[in-house]
């Protein structure tokens, strides 16, 4: 018997346009804020159905009532047709649903194998559960294309193989009903391409996917139907083949959306910033950045593409004043930056450097304190938000939060929530609105619209454009080739530390850059 018989052993048989869920009414509140309003939606069975919406739309909180996190204040769940209460994610595991969440809820510490195993030990021996899983997970790694090393440790694995992990975790509890929410945010396009093979190869097997994401190219290419949100009520259900990127912009926003990015050429001026030799080495002593030369010019983005891992973080960190170097030089306006341990952020700044990390919770905003607290960090000792006696000007800071808030569209629109209570595409828009609003002379900026929806992306991409026009100089780094291509004035490409080829954008294409992101230049041959 394979694992795909196995886990289908003693459900129901369905017919296959048979529904897999269908909620009736649900809605949910927390305190003033309506997520989730009178919700009505069907999944089909064996199909892949996509969610779109802006951010705090209510898609996650939809799915979080669906997989137990949460509890609707009121409303029906069915699964296969049975009514069916889920008051937590055990409920929900034995309906055969599972959920791989934006953020993955892995022990890093522990082995693969450990993890999938972790909640569903047969008993108190450890060991026969690991044999029981390891048999499991050969089995599904084949059928599904999930190739991963099962005594591997989760923390040392890139971001597409700990992904793997969760897939596998729900398809060893037999999950039939898949939730992925923003699954393609961490990873590259190859490992994106890896997963919708993946999916696909689920629904060929009868499997159920809901599909939460803000990058429609996705929606169109993967799915067989889409479910549009805005404002916690859902707007639309339609046929994927029945619709258009544009007309799901303009459900998902309530306005017509511009899916190309409108900018004049650049005014380049002077070089702002010279990058020579540059060189960091990690803990380990593995060399991350091999000797780099850039020059970073005023009015011009000059964008970083690269395979995850290939020396853009750590130019980043480096040049952001986190991390120090190893070896090279960084001038500013003539003036050397400190590249030792001692320099810092702060450092950073005061020459007019700002900086929007890659990790926005790691690096870019601190969770358990409120946005109008975000909102200056790094910046709370400027005269507009100290006294001359160093007290803080908090009402000062509260409003200048509320400004932020409203220029950017952070929603909810309340400058006293906890970073964590806020999506993920809104906790983006904080720290981009620090940033950018401090009118630095070079901003660097990490995947600047990971995990955002359509309409913060048109105006994220406009408010770089914007200090682009200003004189600014912009260093963009992403693993999105058609933003890359699209807001870019030169492009550089990084392959295992070190920069494998540079083009303008309009003499180049997504092909091109994907060879040099494989070290590969068409012009030259292998590296």
């Amino acid at each position: 018997m394979t694992v795909v018989e196995d886990n289908l052993k003693g459900r129901p048989e369905a017919a296959p346009d048979a529904t897999a869920i269908e909620l009736t009414g649900i809605s949910k509140s927390f305190g003033p804020v309506q997520a989730n309003k009178d919700i009505s939606m069907k999944v089909q069975r064996g199909t892949i159905h996509g969610i779109v919406g802006e951010n705090g739309a209510g898609k996650s909180t939809l799915m979080s009532i669906l997989y137990g996190f949460y509890k609707a204040d009121k409303g029906e769940i069915r699964i296969g047709g049975t009514p069916t209460q889920i008051n937590n994610s055990d409920d929900a595991i034995r309906a055969g649903i599972g959920m791989v969440h934006q953020h993955f809820m892995l022990v890093q510490p522990f082995t693969v194998l450990e993890n999938v195993v972790l909640g569903a030990e047969d008993g108190a021996m450890l060991k026969p559960s690991l044999a029981k899983a390891r048999t499991l997970l050969t089995e599904l790694a084949r059928e599904y294309e999930l190739e991963v090393d099962p005594d591997a440790v989760v923390g040392d694995l890139a971001v597409g193989f700990q992904q793997r992990v969760e897939i596998l975790k729900a398809l060893y509890r037999k999950a039939d009903i898949l939730i992925l929410d923003e699954p393609t945010g961490v990873l590259t396009p190859a490992e994106a391409d890896h997963l919708f093979r993946i999916l696909e190869g689920l629904k060929r097997e009868g499997k159920t996917i809901i599909l939460i994401t803000h990058k429609l190219r996705e929606i169109m290419a993967i799915t067989d139907t889409v479910s549009v949100m805005r404002q916690g009520e859902m707007t639309a259900t339609v046929k994927t083949a029945d619709t258009s990127p544009t007309e799901l912009a303009e459900l998902m926003v309530g306005r017509k959306v511009l899916l190309r990015i409108e900018k004049s050429p650049p005014n380049i001026g002077e070089t702002l910033m010279e990058i020579r030799g540059l060189r960091v080495r990690d803990p380990d002593g593995v060399e991350r950045l091999k000797g780099i030369d850039l020059d970073l010019k005023a009015g011009e983005i000059l964008g970083v593409a690269g395979v995850a891992g290939n020396g853009q973080s750590a130019l980043l960190e480096v040049l952001g004043g986190i991390t120090a170097a190893s070896g090279g030089t960084v001038t500013m306006n003539g003036r050397a930056l400190d590249l030792s341990a001692q320099a810092d952020a702060g450092e950073r700044r005061d020459h007019g450097i700002a900086h929007v990390p890659e990790d926005r919770h790691r690096l870019g905003l601190i969770m358990p304190y409120s946005a109008w607290e975000n909102a200056c960090f790094g910046y709370h000792d400027r005269a507009e938000y100290s006294s001359p006696k160093g007290f803080l000007r908090r009402t000062f800071m509260r409003d200048d939060a509320r400004e932020k808030i409203e220029k950017y569209d952070v929603r909810p629109a309340n400058c006293d929530l906890k970073a964590s209570n806020f999506s993920g595409g809104n906790q983006q828009k904080i720290v981009i609105a620090r940033e950018i609003e401090s009118n630095p002379d070079i901003l660097l900026i990490g995947q600047p619209t990971r995990g955002v929806d359509i309409g913060a992306i048109e105006f994220i991409h406009n408010q770089i454009v914007a200090l682009r026009d200003k004189g600014k100089a912009v260093l963009l780094v992403s693993v999105e080739l058609e933003e890359i291509l699209a807001l870019s004035d030169r492009i550089v490409v990084m392959f295992d530390g070190a920069i494998s080829g540079e083009r303008l954008p309009q003499d180049t294409d997504e092909n091109e850059l994907g060879l040099l992101m494989a070290g590969i230049d068409p012009k030259e041959g292998p590296q």
